[in-house]
């Protein structure tokens, strides 16, 4: 039976699809009129959870209701992520009725209130999750009780597992293929695009898919996108690989682990990241996507996502422990996360700086380009290229001779043509209140004060600091640069300044 014949079968015509122009940051949402038949018939109330049906499609939504004659009886309005979930036009017969029973949320409670869940419920979950059958309180439901009791080995190997099987799965010809990934938490740490670029001139596959931003301005795929066309779809990511050995893709387009997306949006609402679902975020994406090498770059410092030695190298074993389930092999490397690095921070602002190292430029941030090639190098020694200990001088030689950037322009050129990243009308400097040693980057502060000044929806957003730690600065000397596309925002940001003064610390 299609829609119609059920809804009539149930007492309840369908209704008239209508586009409501509600954008809901991906929340699929309906409106209908409290005195509307099918919310009488059904029982519906305001804040119910309902199933949409059209055209052989569905889509779970959280339903608000509405007076008057905004709306006309017969009509349900559609908020953008519904209506384009639902591929209907206007006018389209939908069917509205109670969402069903959803048996994995039995297992969400479960873990809430402690218990550990074996591979069927995980799996059930993240089944529910992609199906888009999980509303956001689902889903927070979800993060939260994961986060309060975390993750053990055998959920986080199930829960890599279950994001894996649930999307698509690249396959490469050949040995090697490699990957490279920073667990975050450090803010102007883009070495991606450099390291891939390394990589793939010097011959080694690397099909690299990357996240937006959660808890920080800018992800790889934020950066990558001011730079390039990222939102390919699995047979372009092919082609651009093929041609040239490498992509900077964004993992959310290519469907690779598709649940890890979802998550993101919830944890980066949240303000979480925990371990257990940052291994398997990253390494579902990196098993997916057909690499079977992996280098993996965990920043330690005071105000960095990991803050001892210890839990970085707790951590890394971790990471390397679940990736020997699957057969790939994982090589973490422990790197100063003390202040950030590069002097860009925002999208737009990265991007300049991976330019000003990919062309040999005299005013490239050395910290940024060291790090990359300390990166390069330990995957070249992972892959055998390399002898080891020797990685990273084979890497700055790649850099140095232009390969690196030849072949960084042609996967550009690839993915859609080298872009020029945009630049702010708006900026203010913040000036050292007094003289003396700089001792403290706040990493976490940074970070906030840049997504304040709009960063990473505006791309132009963020900021560009003038000191490292260690600097001697005098009284009225510039900090940092505030860039910001509105002037609300960058006053938003300036008064989040004002009142963070320990945000770069100086020590007379």
């Amino acid at each position: 039976m299609n829609d119609a014949t059920v809804a009539a079968s149930r007492g309840a015509p369908p209704l008239k699809a209508r586009r409501f122009g509600l954008h809901a940051q991906h929340e699929a949402i309906a409106l209908m009129r409290r005195d509307c038949h099918v919310c009488r018939s059904e029982g519906l109330s305001s804040r119910s959870q309902v199933r949409l049906a059209a055209g052989g499609r569905e889509v779970y939504a959280t339903l608000y209701q509405t007076e008057g004659d905004l709306l006309s009886l017969d009509e349900v309005g559609l908020s953008e992520d519904a209506w384009r979930l639902l591929g209907v036009q206007p006018g389209d017969p939908v069917v509205v009725s109670h969402a069903p029973t959803l048996e994995s949320m039995s297992s969400v409670r479960r873990r809430i209130y402690g218990a550990r869940l074996d591979a069927p419920a995980i799996a059930g979950i993240v089944g529910d999750v992609v199906a888009g059958r999980y509303t956001n309180v689902h889903l927070a439901a979800f993060l939260t009780a994961t986060s309060a009791l975390p993750l053990d080995e055998a959920e986080t190997v199930a829960l890599t597992r279950a994001m894996v099987d649930v999307g698509d799965r690249l396959s490469w010809p050949g040995g090697t293929v490699m990957d490279k990934h920073s667990i975050g938490g450090l803010p102007g740490n883009r070495t991606t695009p450099i390291v891939v670029a390394i990589l793939a001139a010097e011959g080694l596959l690397t099909p690299k898919t990357s996240s937006r931003a959660i808890t920080s301005p800018a992800g790889t795929a934020d950066t990558m996108e001011t730079l390039a066309p990222v939102n390919l779809d699995l047979p372009a990511m092919r082609r651009v690989v093929e041609a040239e050995g490498g992509c900077i893709v964004w993992g959310g387009a290519v469907r690779l682990s598709p649940a890890d997306d979802l998550f993101i949006r919830i944890e980066r609402v949240l303000d979480v990241d925990t371990e257990g679902q940052l291994i398997a975020s990253v390494l579902s994406k990196k098993i997916a996507a057909g690499s079977n090498h992996v280098v993996l770059d965990i920043p330690v410092g005071p105000t960095a996502k990991v803050r001892s030695d210890e839990a970085g190298r707790k951590l890394s074993q971790r990471l390397v422990d679940v990736a020997a389930q699957f057969g790939m092999k994982a090589r973490c490397v422990q790197t100063d996360g003390s202040q950030p690095v590069g002097r860009g921070i925002g999208p737009a602002l990265e991007a300049h700086d991976i330019l000003a190292v990919l062309q040999n430029r005299p005013e490239a941030p050395s910290d940024l380009r060291a790090r990359a090639c300390l990166l390069a190098g330990a995957a070249l020694e992972l892959a055998g290229v390399a002898d080891a200990g020797r990685g990273p001088s084979h890497a700055e030689r790649i850099l140095a001779d232009g390969r690196a950037w030849s072949k960084f322009q042609r996967i550009c050129e690839a993915q859609g043509g080298l872009r020029t990243p945009p630049t702010a009308p708006r900026r203010s400097t913040l000036v050292a209140a007094r003289a003396g040693r700089v001792v403290l980057i706040n990493n976490r502060q940074i970070a906030t004060l840049a997504k304040l000044a709009g960063a990473p929806d505006q791309k132009s957003a963020g900021l560009r600091l003038h000191v490292r730690l260690g600097a001697e600065v005098a009284a009225g000397e510039p900090l940092l640069d505030v860039h910001a596309e509105t002037d609300g925002e960058l006053a938003y940001a300036l008064d989040y300044a004002a009142a963070h003064p320990d945000l770069i610390e100086i020590e007379a």
